[in-house]
């Protein structure tokens, strides 16, 4: 027992239900410490500072509201002119002496209310608030510096005209486009937190559209110069809050003691109960098991505005992506929440389930609530043994889900932790504050669907089921299986289903690891077998490699049956087989739960990507000389090879896959990937597009990537050798003799001195190792498969050189629609500054190599002897033709092969 600090927080590891005690345990209190207030365990203290998400959503909807503002500025340029000549004959009707009044008392006012207000602050021992202030106020006048340096330099003329005017005492100089004063006031007001006092809330309006007005009718500032003060105030203050933190008002023991003595009870001590699962359900509240003088003890929750803020972001998302799954808002107000607990809380007692009894609910200060309940000893489903987890107790389980669904309440959190079982085996369900009342079918249905999974984590899926079927029916459990699926489910569930996959997948390659080894005998005894008959005459070979093709036949089949044998069902694969064998006829075909996918919204953002990028590049280039001055036929001959190479691409990658996939669908497939590298690196977004389509093709997962690996394995080795044996011709071009050139030279020694500095360095070579051997030690098993089919070898190969040729070709047709003959270059050194250039764009983060590929090959071919003015709308035509026209059918096949379930 120790006595509540200062700032302390609560005990996260006080006993649980189990170890409490009972009603006749509060006798033995001493009368003289009643009043004591104490709680239970070491309690660390408080966080002095906290981010509130609520900041971060203020701060996001500052810039948004900053950026639109300009927007308007920019494009709206009639409607600003408008406005600032409405508001200015408006204005211009007011009496001087009313003007000067106003401009003397706000000048006066704005700079006496921050100061008489950190008085009060500093009086009432408030000083960090008034510290964050000055930080703001700090922060605040630099962004006014630098917004007023972008508006007079860089900014167009639209928004320079939007914020600024001739100054009525200088007709040669511009007004400020943001107030130096007014902003950083703006923002230390917000940041100390005088908006929450109503007093000092109604004079700061009242200085602020004073100081507003002057400004507007004396003609010293604009409209939309005005809002953007107060926005960038306000935003630059919020940033400040969220960065540095708010300090933490969270109550502590002491004063929930103290709340429940003004409702009533009189309480001795409290002890914290554990979260089960504060990822989740940290908005639920603090827990408290308190005894009193006289009388059973209590079951406490305390709920404040940061536990209440815990897992927003979250929330958010369901909200949006799921239909109907999340009705109440992601971030409700205290008084909200309290009314929505105790709604639930009676409802559930109402429909005749057992919840914890609601017998008094208080407000703990301005910023937490409590409520109390009456005490519910027992223990939850998740520290119950297993032999404790009789039949009966699945079933009084399902019958207090049958109570909450006659009355068409949700429970929407049914996991372990939420189901509690007393001393007398009786189930009490508790946690409702996330609940739903009047709910639909889709909420009914999923809460069976969460408790079938729970119960099955605990006694598998034949218990659960047939405790589900003995109380619901079969009926009303066969139509939660389209609900059956993780999205639905709790995110404490979620996490355990993925960590049982894991251990089964590992399970299934340690099952393939052992077929693998105890085939490796035989094969090592074929090849001894096959030493010693060397000697014999050459005929012997062909029965030995037919010999060796059906052994290792004869080891991929062992290997296969291995992993079918240690395959194994999901619980929900389980959970679905169990209620079809009572009901065949169940709808199984999952339920369309979202509302907005992550690959809608990446699309979408893809799309938001690629079209921002290629109007950065097209703005700048004047295409009515490049067009006047091209060569169609070079331009067509261009498109021709641009639309070949992706049937080069279909080749070199089927070349790696023995399976069969068809050849227009891979086609389909390597042109969706000129869409995905739009918003991806070109090294990192066509690897993951090929092996998504050959999982999708029936390729095994381990397989596909596999293929891939090899594909870009000889690419890598094609591309090096391409790009020496270009290079050793370029530098013979010009030479009698065939010594390759000094910059070829350069780069092999360059290349040497790299491989001598990673063999050297420990750290360098085992991250070389490390990565290289996981990388073989997926491909050189699939090459072997595919040196057994010598044509698909021939296939890859020569796909990847069609490939090269073709971009090489594309680019040279591209010099020549632009060039003549004075201004040509060999075709090997096109292809040398392409395989630079391609290599480069490989290597870059930015999305299609965008930037580091046009430098490269501007500079590369200005460097064998092309003039800028062929090489740089060369380079563009080629890009134009090889990324970004491509985008539109990339985009179209992508969403066909996704319609189609190809990607």
């Amino acid at each position: 027992m120790k006595q509540q600090g200062a700032h302390p927080e609560d005990t996260e590891g006080t006993p649980d239900a189990s170890s409490r005690p009972d009603t006749a345990d509060s006798d033995r209190t001493d009368p003289d410490t009643a009043h004591i207030d104490e709680v239970e365990g070491d309690e660390p203290l408080l966080p002095a500072r906290v981010h509130r998400p609520s900041d971060l959503m203020r701060l996001l909807g500052g810039v948004l509201a900053v950026v639109v503002l300009l927007a308007i500025a920019a494009f709206a340029h009639g409607t600003t002119s408008g406005l600032e000549q409405d508001i200015t004959k408006g204005t211009g009707q007011a009496p001087d002496l009313l003007i000067k009044i106003a401009g003397l008392a706000s000048s006066i006012a704005i700079l006496l209310v921050p100061v008489a207000f950190a008085i009060e602050r500093l009086i009432k021992r408030d000083g960090l608030r008034i510290a964050d202030g000055v930080l703001a106020a700090v922060l605040a006048h630099g962004v006014t510096l630098a917004t007023d340096l972008w508006v007079a330099r860089a900014a167009p003329g639209s928004i320079q005209e939007a914020l600024t005017q001739p100054s009525p005492g200088d007709i040669h100089a511009l007004t400020d486009p943001v107030h130096g004063y007014l902003a950083p006031v703006i923002a230390y007001m917000t940041a100390v937190g005088m908006s929450r006092r109503p007093r000092w809330r109604a004079v700061l309006w009242v200085v602020l559209l004073l100081d507003a007005f002057s400004m507007l009718v004396t003609g010293y500032t604009t409209p939309f110069s005005i809002i953007l003060t107060v926005l960038i105030g306000w935003t630059v203050a919020y940033g400040t809050l969220y960065a540095v933190g708010s300090p933490n008002v969270r109550p502590t023991g002491r004063t929930l003691m103290a709340g429940l003595r003004t409702v009533g009870f009189r309480p001795v001590t409290a002890s914290r109960e554990e979260a089960a699962d504060a990822s989740e359900t940290g908005d639920r509240g603090r827990r408290y098991f308190v005894t009193l003088e006289d009388g059973p003890p209590l079951d406490v929750t305390v709920v404040d505005r940061e536990q209440q803020a815990q897992g927003f972001f979250y929330r958010a998302w369901r909200n949006l992506a799921l239909r109907g799954f999340a009705t109440r808002r992601s971030l409700q107000s205290l008084r909200q929440a309290l009314e929505q607990e105790a709604l639930l809380a009676y409802a559930a007692i109402a429909a005749g389930a057992n919840a914890p009894k609601l017998i008094a609910t208080s407000e703990l200060g301005p910023d937490a609530v409590m409520l109390v309940y009456e005490h519910s000893g027992g223990h939850t489903l998740d520290s119950l043994p297993d032999e404790e987890i009789t039949d009966e107790l699945l079933r009084g389980t399902w019958r207090q889900v049958q109570a909450l669904q006659s009355r068409r309440i949700a429970h929407r959190r049914l996991v372990g932790d939420a189901i509690l079982v007393d001393g007398s085996g009786t189930v009490i369900l508790t946690d409702l504050r996330g609940g739903e009342i009047a709910a639909g079918d889709l909420l009914l249905r999923m809460d069976i669907s969460q408790l079938l999974v729970t119960l099955g984590l605990r006694v598998g899926a034949e218990r659960a089921v047939a405790s589900a079927l003995s109380v619901l029916g079969p009926d009303a459990v066969a139509d939660c299986l389209p609900m059956l699926q993780p999205i639905a489910l709790s995110r404490s569930t979620r996490g355990t289903l993925r960590k049982l996959a894991r251990e089964r997948s590992e399970r299934e390659r340690e099952a393939v690891l052992d077929a693998a080894r105890q085939a490796r005998p035989a094969r090592a005894e074929h090849g001894g077998a096959h030493d010693a008959e060397q000697v014999l005459p050459e005929k012997s070979e062909k029965p030995d490699k037919k010999a060796a093709r059906a052994e290792q036949r004869a080891e991929k089949r062992a290997i296969d049956e291995a992993l079918e044998e240690a395959r194994e069902e999901d619980l929900l694969t389980q959970i679905r087989h169990v209620v079809l064998r009572i009901r065949p006829q169940a709808p199984v075909e999952p339920a369309r739960l979202e509302r907005v996918r992550p690959r809608t919204l990446i699309s979408l953002i893809a799309g938001a990507i690629g079209a921002y990028f290629l109007l950065t590049q097209l703005t700048h280039i004047e295409f009515g000389p490049l067009v006047a001055n091209a060569e169609w036929g070079w331009v067509a001959a261009a498109v021709l090879f641009s639309a070949a190479s992706y049937f080069a691409a279909a080749m070199a990658l089927l070349g790696f896959v023995p399976e069969r996939v068809p050849f227009l669908r891979t086609v389909a497939a390597q042109v969706a990937g000129s869409f995905v590298k739009i918003v991806a690196p070109a090294a990192v977004g066509g690897v993951a597009l090929n092996t998504r389509f050959l999982q999708r093709a029936g390729v095994r997962p381990g397989l596909a990537v596999a293929s891939v690996g090899a594909s870009q394995l000889f690419g890598l080795g094609c591309h090096i050798l391409m790009l020496l044996a270009f290079g050793y011709l370029t530098g013979t071009e010009k030479t009698p003799s065939l010594s390759p050139s000094r910059t070829v030279i350069g780069g092999l020694l360059t290349v040497a001195v790299l491989v001598l500095v990673v063999t050297s360095v420990p750290f360098l070579r085992k991250f070389v190792v490390t990565r290289v051997r996981s990388l073989f030690a997926g491909v050189v098993p699939r090459m072997l498969d595919v040196l057994q089919r010598p044509q698909k070898l021939v296939t890859g190969i020569g796909g990847m050189l069609l490939l090269t040729a073709c971009f090489v070709m594309c680019l040279d047709a591209s010099i020549r629609a632009f060039g003549d003959e004075t201004t040509s270059v060999s075709l090997a050194s096109v292809a040398v500054v392409f395989l630079a250039g391609n290599a480069l764009g490989s290597a870059a983060p930015t999305p299609g190599g965008i930037g580091a590929v046009e430098a490269t090959l501007t500079v590369g071919l200005i460097a064998v002897g092309l003039p800028k003015e062929v090489a740089a709308p060369a380079v563009l035509l080629f890009r134009l033709l090889t990324l970004w026209l491509p985008v539109l059918p990339g985009w179209l096949a992508f969403n066909h092969l996704t319609r189609k379930a190809a990607l």
